[in-house]
């Protein structure tokens, strides 16, 4: 099978490799869309942890899939040539971050993609203890399966609000019009915000905001972004904050924009050589503000992300951009770097129609 390798910071290598082996309790899945997000692109620029020197793997962790043999164990559960999402994170299942339902938050955990071979390839091998977690999601065979794959990322959108809970009177600011950022926008909308502004300096995003429901854009690098959100909200200012932007600067005027008793999430991270920020204590203290962080997404919220994809309440596809075969997963790479790019989907089948093609 043909295989996206990780070799080293900015070396991703096409190699030829065996299909993999599964093992009773396993599953062999046909790759049939893996996206790309922004960990792809630091694990490639050799900036993730989980990918040290001397690391050989296969990236790829935003998985949609087509099950071609199960293991004897699990046969009974899944059949060939059904549809799965397949939730990425495996929790050691024991903790106490498990027991609580945060495998998310699993000190061991293992990952599609991260701690084990993933998605950017023909096949993947789905270990047994994902099988026996709960990992594998049959999803119906009709939808669009580079729209199906951003339920991961969705996921982790839907965790992140889980601690804001939304409620219809709410003003929501999201700065960042990325695919994340307009994810955060489609699920305010459809929980009921009475308004949402959106943040970001590029006009190509925040044109895509404007398309999917936002009732304000505010250009960052024209305007700052608090004086235009309490003009907006008559100087009140948001009753939600959604920081979807690795930026300094973001985080510390969350607090600047946020009306009394707010809450804000930092769902973006900072890089590790400058976690730093100043933030308004004070202002946190009087005006009694709630701030918190959230990170990645645990299986119940992949299940909860594949619900609303299949019932049609969350669309996910005008957020796809592109989709490369295979063989062009280099060129993917570059693509899913250029700013203007939302989501970037690499499909295994557009690269054996390729080839098929070729030999005709």
């Amino acid at each position: 099978m043909l295989a996206a390798v990780y070799h080293g910071a900015n070396d991703l290598r096409m190699e030829e490799r065996p299909v993999p082996a599964i093992a009773p309790g396993e599953l062999l899945v046909k790759v049939d869309s893996a996206s790309i997000c922004a960990t792809d692109i630091r694990i490639l620029q050799g900036s993730h942890r989980k990918f040290p020197p001397g690391t050989v793997r296969i990236p790829g962790h935003e998985i949609v899939a087509t099950i071609v043999a199960a293991g004897p164990r699990v046969r009974d559960r899944f059949k060939q040539g059904q549809r799965v999402f397949i939730a990425p994170n495996i929790g050691c299942g024991t903790c106490s971050q498990c027991r609580r339902g945060k495998n998310n938050l699993c000190p061991d955990y293992q990952a599609f993609g991260i701690t084990m071979d993933g998605a950017f390839a023909d096949y993947m091998r789905v270990s047994g203890d994902a099988v026996e977690q709960g990992n594998v999601i049959p999803m119906p065979q009709n939808l669009d399966a580079a729209a199906t794959a951003l339920a991961e990322p969705f996921s982790c959108v839907i965790h992140g609000q889980d601690a804001l809970s939304i409620r219809p009177s709410d003003i929501v600011l999201i700065q960042g019009a990325g695919p994340i950022g307009l994810m955060h926008l489609m699920l305010a909308r459809m929980l009921g915000a009475s308004k949402i502004i959106v943040s970001d300096v590029s006009p190509v995003r925040l044109a895509m905001a404007e398309k999917l429901g936002a009732d304000r854009v505010i250009n960052a690098s024209e305007l700052p972004i608090c004086e235009a959100v309490l003009s907006e909200t008559s100087g009140v200012g948001a009753d939600v904050v959604i920081v979807a932007t690795a930026v300094h600067g973001a985080l510390e005027q969350a607090v600047g924009a946020a009306a009394i008793g707010a809450r804000i999430n930092f769902f973006a991270g900072l890089p590790k050589e400058q976690p730093h920020i100043r933030l308004d204590a004070n202002a946190i203290h009087y005006r009694e503000l709630i701030v918190t962080g959230t990170t990645g997404c645990s299986t119940a919220d992949c299940r909860r992300a594949a619900e609303l994809v299949t019932s049609g309440k969350i669309d996910l596809a005008p957020l796809v951009s592109a989709r490369f075969s295979l063989a062009d997963a280099p060129l993917a790479f570059d693509a899913a770097r250029d700013k203007t790019s939302l989501k970037i989907v690499i499909e295994p089948g557009l690269n054996a129609r390729r080839r098929e093609h070729d030999r005709e």
